[in-house]
Parts: structure tokens; sequence; C-alpha cells
């Protein structure tokens, strides 16, 4: 389990030959909160940003993330014509609510499961004083908990 901020900016390799592919630029989730992938800058003037598909995703290590092979990796022009998504910067700092109204807080980070492509827990904050004084929430998920709009982040808790 990892958080998203720990993984944002690492390097992207290839398997097949170990050329430097790009850095990661964030993360990509589907309505209901399970990682479809990760948005990665291409490296060099003439390489476009692309996305990483989660199943072509062979190791996220301390250093870097393992890719499969670069012919996996998809241009942001087709991603977006073939998948509906939120990226962690559309969500970071939304309120976060139980499906009973409750208001938690505001999400921080994520963690998730590199493996299974699911969010584990939120990571929540209410501010930077009470962050200091209380200390940030951490809230588990639980399932395919998570149900994302344009104004807040319902979770089940």
């Amino acid at each position: 389990m990892r958080t998203f901020s720990k993984l944002k900016g690492l390097p992207v390799y290839s398997n097949s030959n170990a050329d430097l592919l790009g850095h990661i630029a964030d993360l990509c989730l589907s309505s209901n909160g399970s990682v479809i992938g990760l948005m990665m800058e291409g490296k060099g003037l003439f390489n476009r940003d692309r996305f990483v598909p989660i199943e072509s995703i062979q190791a996220l290590g301390e250093n870097g993330v393992m890719v499969e092979d670069k012919n996996k990796l998809i241009s942001i022009q087709n991603m977006r014509a073939n998948y509906s998504y939120n990226t962690y910067d559309d969500i970071r700092y939304k309120s976060v609510l139980t499906r009973e109204g409750q208001k938690l807080g505001l999400l921080e980070d994520v963690y998730f499961s590199e493996k299974e492509g699911t969010i584990e827990a939120y990571e929540l904050t209410d501010g930077f004083f009470a962050d200091i004084a209380e200390g940030k929430k951490v809230v588990k998920a639980t399932g395919e908990s998570l149900l994302i709009s344009k104004d807040a982040i319902v979770i089940d808790f």
C-alpha cells in the first residue's frame, strides 16, 4: 500500500530496454474510486504526456515505476476518448462526506494497492492548524465505496 504523494514525480522505465520514459504526474480514478492508471509526463521535447494503464505496470518501487513495454502506453487524446476518469488533482481538497451527510474533512491523499488497483484508505485534513493539534485522519475504504462528483466525494463509513 502506498500514497500517491510519494509516487508523484517518480521516473517511469521500460522493462524491455531500461529506457527512461518520463515521470509520474497524476493518478487516474474511475468514478467509483478504483485506480485505472497513471498519467506520465513525457521525457524530452517531442514526447507527449501519456497514460499508463494499471495492468501495464509491472512494479512500483521506491525509486521508480517499471512498465511492461512503452508500446502499452496510451496517448492522452486516446485515453480521453476511451476512458471516463478523475485525476488526483481533480479530487484533492474536495469535501469528503458520509452517505448520511456528515462531513469528514478534505481529501489530502489516497492510499492504494498497486497490485489490485484499489483505494485502501483516504487521508483527510481539517486544515493546517487542526492537523497540528489533532493530526490528519485516515479513513479505511470499504470496497467500492467512493462516489466522486464535481462538488464532493461521498464514501461509505
